[in-house]
């Protein structure tokens, strides 16, 4: 077993399926990704907007049967159940809550526990591998997802157990964190676009895919590029995890800079994840929670901005 290899069970998160032979088709005029380039050895990120482009959920989409699976926050399953299900009257297709379907497990270095049960997973993000029900996902370098019916569960966490450590859910976050992958969550419903959370540049937007709801405002902003703020990578002097939507500010300005997004504790104070205005970025002097708050210090993220790359997809 290597010492950086570990599991965790993904319990912040929840499956909102839509199934039936108009699954595709419907889900193409709801959400930012491009239904079309899903196959089974391929899912993508996602997000779905209101009218004015604000996100509602973001999420991981795979095929599966005969619809699709969306992996995201618990809290938001509910809300985006119901309004979904108002667009989805007149089209054959079914939305269920499939939670208690599945064991997903999140995974660092641990692919040796991938093959152990017969699922031999690329190194390229997205792809997806399926062997006996079972289903895996790499999510980013080094990181993927275990996707497990709820009969096999047992079976399966005993054979990951055999080659990673149990880890909590904090040390994940802390790697989705140094990912720059950043996720709604309930506290976060509607306050960004999705190139706030710079889902653009890790492949959640696509585009050429014509219309969805909110797509006027999105492929605005990238091909206007009016926005002035999107997400950055920061260390927070102190202890405490803030929460998801925690305000962020600079002393040369009156009013809040950003919003924090997704935090974790690491092993130099907590890492963090937060949509911030570029201006306020450049300066550098930030805090959390008032100007005489904790002070943040910014961090790179692994990819860059490029807008002309971003709109071939």
């Amino acid at each position: 077993m290597a010492d950086s290899a570990f599991f965790c069970a993904l319990s912040h998160e929840g499956v909102l399926a839509v199934r039936g032979s108009d699954a595709g088709k419907f889900l193409q005029g709801q959400l930012t990704c491009n239904i079309n380039y899903l196959n089974d050895h391929f899912a993508s990120l996602g997000a779905r907007c209101t009218q004015k482009g604000r996100m509602q959920s973001s999420f991981r989409i795979l095929l599966e049967g005969d619809g699709c699976l969306l992996a995201m926050a618990s809290d938001l399953i509910e809300p985006q159940l119901a309004d979904l299900k108002k667009y989805a009257v007149f089209s054959k297709s079914k939305l269920t809550d499939e939670s208690a379907a599945w064991l997903r497990l999140g995974l660092e270095h641990g692919d040796a526990a991938l093959r152990a049960l017969g699922l031999e997973l690329s190194a390229e993000t997205g792809a997806v591998v399926r062997a006996d029900g079972l289903i895996a996902i790499r999510v980013s370098p080094g990181r993927a997802e275990l996707w497990v019916p709820a009969a096999d569960a047992e079976r399966a966490r005993a054979v990951v157990a055999q080659h990673a450590r149990e880890a909590g859910l904090n040390d994940w976050l802390l790697g989705q964190v140094r990912a720059g992958i950043g996720q709604v969550m309930a506290q976060t419903r509607e306050a960004f676009i999705p190139q706030m959370l710079n889902l653009q540049a890790v492949d959640g937007v696509s585009f050429k895919k014509g219309c969805y709801t909110g797509q006027e405002i999105v492929a605005r902003m990238q091909y206007l590029g009016k926005l002035k703020q999107h997400l950055y990578r920061l260390r927070l002097e102190g202890d405490v995890v803030p929460e998801p939507g925690t305000s962020l500010f600079s002393p040369i300005h009156a009013s809040a800079v950003g919003d924090v997004v997704l935090a974790a504790r690491g092993s130099e104070g907590i890492e963090l994840l937060a949509v911030l205005r570029a201006d306020a970025a450049e300066h550098g002097h930030l805090h959390l929670g008032s100007v005489e708050g904790a002070r943040l210090t910014l961090l790179d993220l692994p990819y860059t901005l490029d807008r002309d790359r971003e709109i071939q997809r």
